[in-house]
């Protein structure tokens, strides 16, 4: 029997080991898309417990402790933080085969140094050893990342944000670690939304100009785009339902977003046709700054009508939509590549079933214009596991170079995330390794080293044109 996640935790082979070990352990960490708070990295913020660091925000966690029963008060409500960790290890204890079982115990492992399991019987032990831990000054916001190995993040950010906080980490040479934004326009795009006016008028503050036509808000989003890309912004992030291709023409869309102006509400269609005719500018304009257009969908929103007007989004009621209509995804990016205006695009579908389909239109736009120009993104939330991560290299060797895709990310709002990095390239040397054992790709130790490097870091600092040097 192994023991309970040692060093060579889902390594079973030889050549498995070798590879993570001599290699992909060693690789720094490049956070390309994350949800981190950047006035926490900016302010250095020190957590008083555990509680507040590992649950505070982290609706992963707050589904299975619905899922186990516990009431809502121990979740998301006022029980004091003590109590709200103790019901998450009595969560754990019986969480077999489940991520967060990994993802916690590699976090105790890394971050504080406990190898034993947190159940019920250990969390008063767990909760004091984290807790002292948490007081020393290697614990703040900055040094998690620093212990991480973490070179560079990429925060999201929306298209109204004064990127303060960012201005003040780069002006602090204490801190060597790039943390640059990302630009994410979903409330720019969804006019479908109730407050989308009162949106635009942050918006038009941020730009210093008045927004009374489509063609107002693209000029004001240019303004803001030119902002970003001088502080060094390198990629867009979307959130989208699926990807849409409803094309109508400029004049059509105007009447559609003078209509919303007014206050009026735009109908399915009429919303469909906005939002193509939206990211058709917003790919056109990312391809002229060189910015990586990164497109997650498949995602149903808020299911749970009743707790989204108690608690609000992001609280752990989304799941898969099985609508992701390959074939306007397809349209969508043919229509800018017929004017040389498509850009390096990732795609990420919540929808496991659509690995296979992405790969595939993948393939239609490769070009000399970028290795591996389309990309299939890393297995995302409800897939970042060992079965989707599997499925995702294994479809992605399958239908393309899997030697090119860019790795791993972290998409977290926490500080303590940096180690499903680690777990990602366990499940990589592994997979590659049985490949190699298995007689399916020589032990060719220069070239495998070169793959494993190039998907951990190398091919992310490449594709997005960070300034960073491959290791």
């Amino acid at each position: 029997m192994k023991s309970f996640m040692d060093d060579n935790f889902l390594l079973t082979t030889e050549t498995a080991r070798e590879l993570f070990q001599e290699t992909a352990k060693k690789m720094p960490i490049l956070d390309y898309h994350c949800h981190i708070n950047p006035e926490e990295i900016a302010k250095d913020r020190r957590f008083e417990n555990i509680t507040q660091v590992w649950l505070g925000g982290d609706h992963y966690k707050w589904r299975l402790m619905r899922a186990n029963g516990i009431e809502e008060h121990y979740i998301t409500g006022d029980a004091s933080d003590k109590e709200k960790f103790l019901k998450w290890a009595q969560t754990l204890e019986k969480a077999i085969g489940n991520p967060l079982f990994h993802w916690s115990h590699l976090e105790l492992q890394r971050y504080f140094g406990y190898h034993g399991v947190l159940n019920t019987e250990t969390a008063e032990e767990v909760w004091e050893l984290c807790n002292r831990k948490l007081q020393n000054e290697s614990m703040s916001a900055r040094n998690l990342i620093r212990q991480s190995n973490v070179n560079l993040i990429c925060t999201t950010d929306d298209p109204a944000d004064d990127l303060h906080w960012h201005e003040m980490i780069k002006e602090d040479e204490s801190f060597q670690v790039q943390v640059l934004p990302a630009w994410r326009p979903d409330k720019a795009m969804n006019l479908e939304k109730t407050d989308y006016t009162e949106y635009l008028e942050k918006l038009e503050k941020a730009s210093g100009m008045l927004i009374r036509s489509f063609r107002d808000l693209k000029e004001a989003l240019k303004k803001r785009m030119l902002f970003f890309d001088k502080m060094r912004c390198r990629a867009s992030d979307h959130g989208l339902e699926y990807v849409m291709y409803v094309p109508e023409t400029e004049e059509n869309v105007e009447k559609i977003f003078a209509k919303r102006l007014s206050g009026k509400n735009v109908t399915r269609e009429e919303e469909l046709k906005f939002k193509t005719a939206f990211m058709q500018f917003a790919a056109e304009e990312y391809s002229r700054l060189g910015w990586v257009m990164q497109l997650h969908y498949g995602c149903k929103r808020d299911n749970n009508t009743k707790m989204y007007k108690k608690i609000g989004s992001d609280t752990g009621y989304d799941c898969i939509s099985n609508y992701t209509p390959g074939s306007q995804l397809a349209d969508f990016l043919n229509s800018l590549e017929q004017n040389n205006h498509l850009p390096k695009t990732i795609l990420y579908s919540l929808n496991s079933n659509d690995d296979e389909m992405i790969e595939t239109i993948m393939g239609c736009f490769q070009n000399s214009d970028a290795v591996g120009k389309i990309q299939h993104g890393s297995a995302w939330w409800f897939n970042d596991n060992q079965t989707g991560m599997k499925k995702q290299l294994t479809s992605f060797a399958n239908q393309s170079i899997l030697g090119n895709f860019i790795g791993m990310l972290t998409d977290s709002r926490s500080f303590l995330s940096y180690p499903r990095h680690e777990y990602f390239r366990r499940i990589l040397c592994e997979l590659i390794g049985n490949w190699v054992e298995n007689g399916e790709y020589p032990y060719d130790r220069k070239m495998l080293e070169s793959i494993v490097k190039g998907i951990s870091y190398n091919n992310a600092v490449r594709y997005f044109g960070f300034d960073l040097e491959e290791q």
